[in-house]
């Protein structure tokens, strides 16, 4: 049993201090200002800010392989703990548009893995039934229409290990949507040409977000609205965003968030190095590029994105953490276990000190629920 002492966080917007969180291993099960009980692991804050753990919906790599390129159980392992050891504690791995053997192979990895996962929530396949005009890095060659019997071959084999898909509703056909849908997989509207009628109605129809918001979509025409303008004006639709400053612009972001509130989530839509396979990816500066030159994925974990709202966005804090655990915990309908701070919650937490930098990371099924690194 652990007890961090002497720890600050937000509750509903409120900063509360001196506070002792008791875990039991497994779950949050008091949280108050009164004396620690005996039998509990003492850990002090010294006053630093706890989080719950980040949850990272878009990301391709972490520490080393490319999951496409070296689609395993050990390339899901490696990607679960060095997350872990910054901050984000649950993920979904993200596969781009590719060919139906690494896709199957992923799907394989992920069902292979999943009983001794960690963080790793399952997978977010980005394509293949995505808008060739608005294709970003994907290739083109990959890119195709869904038919419902391929759609069904996939989450059939995947069994439930698929949790979430960006496709671009305006090509694809009401009957693939519907199955999708009823089978509880969560649409992103995403690397598509949708003009605001056809953005909107795919949100009225079940969307329930947007795949990196601005990137590989039109851009907002005053005399032509099209999918920004329609996730804007849509009551529900959620948006994923990534806060690097090269997919996105630090203003754009702050004028996103002042839109979107809790319906924006933070992505990082992180890659590797990697110069195998269809997706080769290589560093230049803050940011990845295929080999043509082309923008390809970030090189931020979700905590430097959490910063740079903060530091460039002028984003309070408080929504900061939430933009990268409670709103995506909200979307995956997992918030009344994870993404929050309340009894019964999952101990999944992250200690930060006063500027923002990561002291301890606490997960459940980590030994002692100890700082990983």
């Amino acid at each position: 049993m652990l007890a961090i002492k002497n720890c600050k966080f937000f509750e509903n917007g409120l900063l509360l201090a001196g506070q002792n969180i008791l875990i039991n291993g497994v779950e949050i099960v008091k949280i108050s200002i009164d004396e620690i009980p005996i039998g509990y692991e003492i850990i002090d804050a010294e006053g630093g800010y706890v989080s719950p753990g980040f949850i990272d919906l878009q990301i391709y790599g972490s520490g080393k392989d490319l999951f496409s390129a070296y689609p395993t159980a050990d390339t899901l392992r490696q990607m679960d703990l060095d997350l872990l050891s910054k901050g984000t504690t649950s993920f979904l791995a993200c596969v781009a548009t590719n060919t139906p053997e690494i896709v199957n192979q992923a799907i394989t990895a992920a069902k292979a893995y999943r009983s001794e996962a960690k963080g790793f929530l399952g997978l977010h396949l980005e394509g293949p039934y995505i808008n060739a005009k608005r294709r970003g890095a994907h290739l083109e060659k990959y890119i195709c229409k869904a038919t419902l019997d391929e759609v069904k071959r996939v989450l059939e084999y995947a069994d439930g290990t698929v949790k979430m898909m960006t496709i671009a509703a305006e090509l694809q056909d009401d009957v693939v949507i519907d199955y999708l849908l009823d089978h509880n997989i969560i649409l992103s509207l995403g690397h598509s040409d949708a003009n605001f009628e056809q953005a909107t109605a795919a949100y009225d129809r079940g969307f329930k977000t947007t795949t990196h918001l601005f990137n590989a979509m039109p851009s907002i025409h005053h005399r032509a609205p099209n999918l920004p303008a329609a996730v804007f004006s849509h009551s529900k639709a959620m948006a994923s965003i990534i806060a690097d400053g090269s997919h996105v612009d630090f203003e754009v972001v702050k004028m996103s968030y002042k839109l979107l509130k809790e319906r924006m989530f933070l992505i990082t839509d992180a890659v590797t190095s990697c110069s195998i396979g269809p997706y080769q990816h290589q560093l230049s500066g803050e940011k990845f590029i295929t080999p043509d030159g082309t923008l390809s994925g970030s090189n931020i974990t979700m905590l430097q994105a959490v910063q740079n709202c903060v530091k460039y966005c002028d984003i309070p804090l408080a929504a900061a953490l939430n933009l990268a655990s409670l709103n995506p915990a909200r979307l995956m309908g997992l918030d009344a276990e994870m993404g929050c701070l309340k009894v019964g919650s999952k101990a999944d937490l992250v200690l930060l000190s006063e500027d923002l930098e990561l002291i301890k990371v606490f997960a459940e099924g980590v030994e002692h629920l100890s700082l990983i690194n």
